[in-house]
C-alpha cells in the first residue's frame, strides 16, 4: 500500500461507510486507486466454467452494485469481476444506517437490501463494456415488493445475460425478507429451471452460478448440492454473509445484517470444504468469505475452490491488496511445486472436514 492510498483509506474510515463506499467508488472512476491490470502467470492462469481467468482471484458482488466502474475494476488486478446484485425494477434498498465497521474484527455487517438502479439501467451499462476486460459475472437479485420472486431471478438475465460472461442466482441475502426461504430443494429447483430456460434463449449462453448462506445445516448443503447438479448449474459460490456473531468484539457488533469480513474465514471454509466432497468435481466451486491474505486465498483453493472471491478485507487494506495477494499466490504455488493452480484445489479439503 502506497503513501496515497493509506491517506486516502484514513481519510474514508472518518466518513460514514456508506458515503465512504461511494467515494471509493469515485476514486476508481477518477484513477485514483492502482491500476496494474491483471496480474497473471503461466500458474495463475485458470479456467472456470469455460471462462478463461488471468488469476483466479476475483471481486465479490456487492461493492459495484450499478456496475459504475467496470474499466477501473477490470484493471485493479482481478481475474474477474462480479457487478451487482441487480433486481428488475430499481428500489432504494433498506432505511440507513446500513452498512456498519467493525473495525476491531476486520469485519463488515451490511442490511442494504438490493439497493439498486434497476436491470435496465445497469444492462445498458453492461452492454457498453470493453468486452477486452477481464470476465464481468452479474449478481441476480429479486425485487422485495415482487409477488414472483423466483421469476424476478430470470427476468434480470433476461435483460442483462446478452452483456455479461456470467450470472449468479443469489438466493442468500439475508437481508430480504424470506430470500432465503428459496434455498429449500423444491423452491431452488423450481427457481433454477426458470433462470436456465432463460439461459437456453441467450444469443450467447453463460456459465451461471448458485450463491449459497453459510448458516446451512450437512443436510441443506447435500441437498442443495444434488439441485444444484441436477439443474445444470455451472458451479457454487460458497459464501455469502453469515447471521452469527459469534465471538465479535466490535461495538457495532449487534446491529442486524449480514456479516462479511475476517470472522466469516473458517464458517465459509468449512462449508466449501463440505460441498467439496459432496459433488465430488461435478461442479466448480467459488471460495468466499474472510480472504485478505494470499495464504487464505490458497487455503480456500486448497479446500476445494477453483476461484475466490472477496471484498470486505479492501476496507481495511485497500485496492492494492488484490495485486498482493495474486502475486502472494503464485509465490505459494512455486513453493509447492505446482505449475498450475489447477493441482491445488481441492488437496488440503480434508483439514476442514
Amino acid at each position: 500500500m502506497n503513501l496515497m492510498e493509506r491517506a486516502g483509506l484514513a481519510f474514508l474510515h472518518r466518513l460514514d461507510p456508506e458515503r465512504a463506499h461511494a467515494l471509493s467508488l469515485v476514486a476508481l472512476q477518477t484513477g485514483l486507486a492502482p491500476s496494474p491490470g491483471p496480474v497473471t502467470t503461466s500458474r495463475l492462469a485458470t479456467t472456470l466454467a469455460g471462462l478463461s481467468l488471468p488469476n483466479p482471484v476475483g471481486l465479490a458482488a456487492g461493492y459495484d452494485k450499478n456496475a459504475t466502474a467496470l474499466s477501473p475494476l477490470s484493471r485493479a488486478g482481478f481475474g474477474f469481476i462480479e457487478v451487482g446484485a441487480a433486481t428488475p425494477l430499481p428500489q432504494p434498498g433498506n432505511p440507513r444506517p446500513r452498512l456498519f465497521r467493525l473495525t476491531e474484527d476486520r469485519a463488515a455487517i451490511n442490511r442494504f437490501g438490493f439497493n439498486n438502479d434497476g436491470a435496465e439501467a445497469i444492462g445498458q451499462r453492461l452492454a457498453q463494456r470493453s468486452r477486452t476486460q477481464v470476465p464481468v459475472g452479474l449478481n441476480l437479485g429479486a425485487n422485495k415488493t415482487s409477488e414472483n420472486r423466483a421469476a424476478d431471478f430470470a427476468r434480470v438475465l433476461a435483460l442483462c445475460g446478452p452483456h455479461v460472461d456470467f450470472a449468479t442466482v443469489n438466493v442468500s441475502s439475508p437481508n430480504t425478507e424470506k430470500l432465503r426461504d428459496l434455498q429449500g430443494p423444491a423452491a431452488l429447483t423450481a427457481l433454477l429451471a426458470g433462470v436456465m430456460e432463460t439461459r437456453a434463449a441467450l444469443p450467447r449462453p453463460i456459465p451461471v452460478f448458485l450463491k449459497i448462506a453459510p448458516d446451512l445445516s450437512p443436510d441443506d448443503l447435500a441437498q442443495i448440492a444434488e439441485v444444484a447438479v441436477a439443474s445444470g448449474l455451472s458451479g457454487i459460490i460458497a459464501t455469502n454473509t453469515t447471521l452469527s456473531r459469534e465471538g465479535l468484539k466490535s461495538a457495532s457488533r449487534d446491529q442486524h445484517g449480514g456479516l462479511s469480513g475476517a470472522p466469516l474465514f473458517e464458517k465459509s471454509t468449512r462449508v466449501l470444504a463440505q460441498l467439496s466432497q459432496l459433488t465430488q468435481g461435478r461442479l466448480p466451486l467459488i471460495g468466499v468469505g474472510g480472504i485478505s491474505t494470499a495464504e487464505q486465498a490458497y487455503q480456500k483453493i486448497r479446500a476445494g475452490a477453483s476461484a475466490v472471491q472477496l471484498y470486505t478485507a479492501m476496507v481495511y487494506e485497500g485496492i492494492s491488496l488484490i495485486a498482493k495477494i495474486t502475486k502472494g499466490l503464485d509465490a505459494l504455488l512455486v513453493r509447492d511445486g505446482h505449475d498450475s493452480i489447477s493441482k491445488a484445489v481441492g488437496i488440503g479439503r480434508n483439514d476442514w472436514l
